[in-house]
């Protein structure tokens, strides 16, 4: 951790340093986990890999402790950079002193477990401190810019209606399968071993060494695996480990937001992420199947009544929200007076893929538009002190500044035309599959909409195939392929990362 008044350059020439020029401690002491289907990474750069099941047999640990990732540790304590670890590797060889994530993602560890990985050997396993997992993708919304990897309800989609057609850019892979290779390993959540090796690891020695662990999804409070974390809580009340969790919080059943409220107060560092974005039908619109009224009624309802220590609200920044996003910043400002500190905060996180839902790929006009609303919006309620959050100022600037500035989501993003043309061929199907009207919700679009030429007759034959369709409960019985990894690769069409 960095020392008072200790910046980030002088942090890691401290501590980063001397164990090697490519040294990162995530790599030991953080992962991501999706433990349905079984694949592990050590941050949101690199992209997940496979977890052998064999390497289960004998070890518990190896669904962090891979093969892989050992093999990445001896190539970071010999001074070599893993190619995996290319986003950051790029930040510093812009030079300028550029401070790359692998710098943040080992300071929020303490100097002597950094220093400590200096004399381990690189087949050691290591035992985490921090903790994003997934028990399954198990999820009632479809939300435009997820896709079957992440929500079994995108799953049912693809199963009904066949894949999206005439999508020509970076965003074809998300919509063209079920993602078979994100199937659960097991019919029942108890039978996986991915998730038995978990909660042996759990009971072992993770809960002792752990200091944060989030949950995430699909939704969460559909696995039975959460509830059982909570009741770990429940009977170890003196832990001190931060638990978080992702939740839509408009649950199909309703009495799960009663025992999330009744849970929470198991957990003495207990936080709420959860997502949204805009208002109404708008958010209605963009989150299939959620309910704007019972979001905001279960948000009061966790400030009022859990023992949720704080809730985060993460705004995925596309296209469609621009229409109403002052109007639902102002809402959850509207909550700042009777709640203070507690009140939610709000994190907004541009979205970059699938690109033709990225704000970056509106015409000038639109994107001029909603720049000068938001710029409006932003100088009257930071002028009257409205309650914005410091790190909320820094985000709604860089929001207008992307509006002003970027052209294109990433820099392999496809030509304006097919940009074009996939927004338009997604929301005609997007409206067909899912009975939504997009003119009638975001009628600044329209005139800009109606312009781009499309062949509606390749979107025919997609909707109404008949499918073998899942449900929430059971769609892990699906007929798909168990084998390969279907939709887009990134190698052969040189369109994204």
């Amino acid at each position: 951790m960095r020392k008072p008044n200790e910046n980030f350059l002088d942090y890691k020439a401290r501590i980063i340093d001397p164990i090697s020029d490519s040294f990162c401690a995530a790599k030991w002491y953080n992962a991501t986990i999706w433990l349905g289907h079984g694949q592990t990474t050590s941050c949101h750069h690199p992209p997940g890999h496979w977890i052998p099941p064999d390497e289960l047999k004998n070890n518990f640990t190896a669904i962090h402790n891979t093969e892989h990732k050992k093999l990445m540790r001896k190539m970071m304590l010999e001074g070599v950079r893993p190619q995996e670890c290319e986003y950051c590797w790029k930040v510093e060889d812009i030079g300028r002193n550029n401070v790359s994530d692998r710098v943040y993602k080992t300071e929020i560890f303490k100097d002597a477990d950094v220093i400590a990985i200096k004399d381990m050997n690189w087949r050691d396993n290591v035992d985490l401190k921090t903790l994003e997992i997934s028990f399954d993708r198990a999820c009632n919304f479809a939300c435009s810019y997820c896709n079957p990897a992440f929500s079994s309800s995108w799953v049912k989609d693809i199963k009904d209606n066949g894949p999206y057609r005439n999508i020509q850019s970076d965003g074809r892979g998300h919509f063209i399968d079920t993602a078979p290779w994100a199937k659960s390993a097991a019919i029942h959540e108890a039978d996986n071993p991915y998730i038995q090796a978990f909660w042996q690891w759990w009971d072992h020695s993770l809960s002792n060494t752990l200091e944060e662990i989030r949950i995430t999804g699909g939704e969460p409070m559909m696995h039975k695996s959460v509830w059982k974390m909570f009741d770990w809580f429940k009977e170890h009340p003196e832990s001190q480990m931060r638990f978080a969790m992702n939740s839509n919080l408009v649950p199909e059943k309703p009495e799960l937001i009663d025992k999330l409220i009744e849970a929470s107060w198991s957990v003495p560092k207990f936080e709420i992420y959860t997502s949204c974005e805009t208002t109404g039908a708008g958010a209605e619109y963009i989150r299939d199947g959620f309910n704007y009224t019972v979001w905001r009624n279960n948000l009061v309802r966790l400030l009022d009544e859990s023992n949720v220590r704080k809730l985060h609200i993460m705004m995925t920044i596309n296209s469609l929200c621009l229409e109403n996003i002052t109007d639902f910043m102002d809402d959850i400002l509207s909550l700042r007076p009777k709640y203070g500190q507690r009140s939610p905060s709000m994190t907004l996180n541009i979205l970059r893929f699938p690109s033709f839902q990225s704000a970056a790929i509106l015409p000038s006009s639109l994107k001029t538009k909603f720049k000068e609303r938001l710029e409006t919006w932003f100088t009257d309620r930071v002028n009257n002190n409205a309650g914005l959050y410091d790190h909320e100022k820094a985000h709604i600037q860089r929001l207008i500044d992307y509006l002003d500035v970027v052209k294109t989501p990433h820099r392999n993003t496809a030509e304006e035309p097919k940009l074009f043309n996939d927004f338009r061929s997604f929301f005609e199907q997007y409206d067909q599959r899912r009975g939504h009207n997009f003119r009638e919700h975001f009628p600044s679009f329209v005139e800009w909409y109606d312009s781009i030429p499309y062949n509606r007759k390749s979107l025919v034959d997609s909707i109404g195939m008949i499918g073998d369709p899942a449900t929430v409960e059971d769609y892990v019985n699906d007929d798909v392929p168990a084998s390969g990894v279907g939709g887009w690769n990134t190698e052969k069409d040189q369109l994204g990362g």
